[in-house]
């Protein structure tokens, strides 16, 4: 069944899918209509879980945790500030490998207060031990969020899903919602080996010591690593079960591309206007855009971006002293590199500034005209 709906209600309408039976929510804007749709549904009678209405975001994933501890499919939702407030449980979270999925609405940071789009947000938490997937498109949200959940309870480590607030967040866009026995098939019901029970007691968050903290990370890298296969994996058996095909990254008209476009988020959506206007005009141009940032699609970037003389990778979002954040992470890809690119990195769109088609074609023809990196930030839009 098709419909016509917001990317938050796309993320509602996946929660749904997913039969989650914890929901912690908290409103935030952009992302309050997430779990506004997710508590009509709760009282409608549609979809039968616990909403707690909690009293910050603080409070909101600690819930989650609670829930999944003890053997719930929890979910909840959030931005910006709202995630800051929860940077000391996002790491409770991932340590203590917990499939909890959050929806993350990609909201400059404070201050000065903004409302708009910025992936900052999530992308200062990379370091938290969550898997962090970006969505381009509404239909997108919806089917990540179900394959969110079979990934994250896979390998035991929380997921959060991001979208960019009002260009994802608040456009609506024709969506396929699936037949409830289609997503149950393809995602059974949570059964976590160890889980809060008084009749089976196990001890869950004491002190380790240094003879156990190292190998507990150590396992966490490799559930990192070992998620990519699951992804991929993952998403070919949604394929066939659904028709749609999502991986750690989408190359879009790769095929001898001298100059490669690397983006994120509702900006490579704009970018693929420009690759076609750009190979119109005679330039082999093309896109990469990066869905899966943690773990880091390692190799397929390296194999993308093989035959390319050039990389222009366009961050909306900034590691304030160094750059972009994709950009950093490009450039350590490809820095052992035999044959590596020149690397451009470009900063766009920060606090909700509009990206357009003719923004990301100067932007390109630049890279294409030049032998050498001479600035290290190209700044897109700069009103100066």
């Amino acid at each position: 069944m098709k419909q016509i709906i917001e990317g938050n209600h796309a993320a509602s309408y996946g929660a749904k899918l997913c039969r989650v039976q914890v929901i912690a929510a908290y409103p935030i804007t952009p992302q309050t209509q997430v779990v506004e749709k997710l508590a009509e549904f709760c009282g409608e009678g549609s979809l039968k879980a616990r909403f707690i209405e909690v009293e910050s975001e603080h409070s909101a994933l600690a819930s989650c945790i609670g829930a999944s501890a003890a053997g719930a499919r929890a979910f909840t939702a959030t931005s910006a500030q709202g995630l800051a407030l929860m940077h000391e449980l996002l790491h409770w979270a991932a340590g203590a490998r917990l499939p909890i999925v959050m929806v993350n609405v990609n909201r400059a940071m404070a201050p000065p207060w903004s409302i708009w789009a910025d992936q900052t947000d999530s992308l200062s938490q990379r370091d938290t031990g969550w898997l962090q997937f970006y969505c381009s498109s509404n239909q997108e949200v919806l089917d990540s969020v179900i394959q969110a959940y079979r990934v994250s309870e896979t390998v035991s480590l929380p997921i959060m899903l991001c979208l960019d607030a009002f260009f994802l967040s608040h456009t609506s866009e024709p969506v396929d919602l699936p037949e409830q026995d289609l997503v149950d098939a393809f995602l059974p019901r949570y059964k976590p080996q160890y889980k809060l029970d008084i009749r089976d007691p196990h001890t869950f968050g004491g002190l380790a010591g240094p003879d156990h903290y190292y190998e507990m990370r150590y396992e966490i890298q490799r559930a990192m690593e070992e998620a990519k296969g699951v992804i991929l994996k993952t998403g070919a058996e949604f394929h066939r079960l659904f028709g749609r095909s999502y991986g750690l990254v989408e190359e879009y008209r790769t095929e001898g591309a001298g100059l490669l476009l690397i983006a994120s988020g509702a900006i490579a959506g704009t970018a693929r206007i420009v690759v076609d206007a750009l190979r119109d005009a005679g330039e082999k141009v093309g896109l990469l855009r990066i869905r899966v940032f943690r773990p880091f699609p390692v190799e397929e970037v390296k194999r993308a971006c093989q035959g390319a003389a050039k990389v222009l990778v366009v961050d909306r979002n900034l590691s304030m002293g160094y750059g972009g954040i994709f950009h950093q992470e490009v450039k350590g890809t490809l820095c052992h590199e035999p044959h590596r690119p020149l690397i451009f990195g470009a900063i766009a769109g920060l606090g909700g500034r509009d990206v357009t088609p003719r923004v990301l074609e100067e932007a390109a023809r630049r890279a294409l005209s030049l032998d050498r990196v001479e600035e290290e930030i190209w700044w897109l839009g700069l009103k100066k």
